[in-house]
């Protein structure tokens, strides 16, 4: 089969041939039927994989979804033919946090070979994905899995750290979206789908704040106005500023602004691995303001999301692409040529 594969830091990604995966003992071979394209492979792509050691050579895409191919002995509960998502970070299967479906915050993480398929094991680039557990796979009903990929990651994560911030995000607060990309443009949905609080959108793009705009936001700005950027946004706040600034980036730039328009007794949540930094003191951010840095989401939240998009509530802006692909459309990622979602389908070689 075809597959998009890392060979090591700083060397671009190739498509090449590789076996097909038998199932063994507990694990399941599913057929894929969608993999996104996300800006953490890209991130793998130049650093490789945080504690995975020197690996080599690997399929990348860590958000999947397909059809149960086949199943290894004793695996029950599934069948051939089943729609199902991959959910992305895989534990160990048995700590306190992985026990209550918190796999993304696994207390053996730190000892494990890798945290998920394309971060180290075989991800869903490919035309099959074997996963190591039925636990990790969720039911999709009728939505279709080239759809409902992006939604493991995409959505995953910004719903996580909304989810957090709930209690913040009340319809007279303003919660701010810094970059409406992929992971951005369901922030803001799903803002307007769980809060009746204010959205606001910045990008440095203006298609994608016209998307903002289409998807619900009240306002939007191009931060490439440097100062004119916060200026506009505090300008719309009001004294209150932003209860929950949630940075998409997580450069420096986009760091710098959220600093600037964050509240009191506020969040600034960070999910973006653009390598910025805040300067934390007792005087850096106003009082009462928590920083946060979540990863992905819980096994229990993907079901939360699909359960969104089954009622319409969300959908991804995807764009569809064949594996042999893969390589460009990484790079057109990488170029910011890139609206919504990539997904790579094997179906559309």
């Amino acid at each position: 089969m075809k597959a998009v594969r890392f060979i090591e830091p700083g060397r671009p990604p190739v498509v090449a041939d590789v076996a097909v995966p038998v199932p063994g003992p507990g694990e399941v071979l599913v057929k894929i039927g969608g993999a996104g394209v996300c800006h953490s492979d890209l991130h793998v792509l130049d650093h490789g994989v945080a504690g995975a050691g020197e690996c080599r050579g690997f399929t990348l895409g860590h958000e999947n979804a397909g059809w149960v191919a086949a199943v290894g002995a004793g695996v029950t509960g599934w069948k051939e033919g089943d729609p199902v998502a991959v959910y992305g970070h895989w534990g160990c299967g048995h700590c306190h946090a992985c026990q209550q479906s918190m796999e993304n915050y696994c207390e053996n993480a730190d000892n494990l070979p890798n945290p998920g398929g394309g971060f180290g094991a075989d991800g869903g680039m490919a035309d099959y994905l074997l996963v190591p557990s039925p636990r990790l796979l969720v039911p999709l009903g009728k939505l279709a899995p080239r759809d409902a990929a992006p939604l493991t990651d995409a959505a995953l994560t910004p719903y996580h750290a909304i989810k957090r911030a709930l209690p913040l995000l009340t319809p007279d607060a303003t919660a701010v979206v810094i970059g409406v990309g992929g992971l951005g443009h369901m922030a803001v949905q799903l803002l307007r789908a769980l809060t009746g609080v204010r959205v606001v959108a910045v990008d440095v793009d203006e298609r994608r704040l016209e998307h903002a705009r289409q998807l619900g936001a009240e306002l939007t700005v191009n931060s490439r106005d440097g100062a004119d950027a916060a200026e506009r946004i505090r300008a719309f706040t009001g004294v209150r500023r932003a209860a929950f600034v949630l940075d998409c980036v997580g450069a420096q730039p986009t760091l710098d602004l959220a600093v600037q328009i964050v509240g009191r007794n506020s969040q600034l949540t960070v999910v973006g691995v653009g390598g910025g930094v805040i300067q934390l003191s007792q005087l850096t951010l106003p009082f009462g303001c928590s920083v946060c840095t979540p990863l992905w989401g819980t096994r229990a939240e993907l079901q939360e999301v699909i359960a969104l998009a089954q009622s319409g509530r969300i959908h991804v802006d995807a764009h569809y692409f064949g594996i042999n692909e893969g390589p460009r459309v990484l790079q057109e990622l990488r170029e910011g040529k890139i609206m919504g979602r990539a997904v790579l389908v094997p179906d559309l070689d």
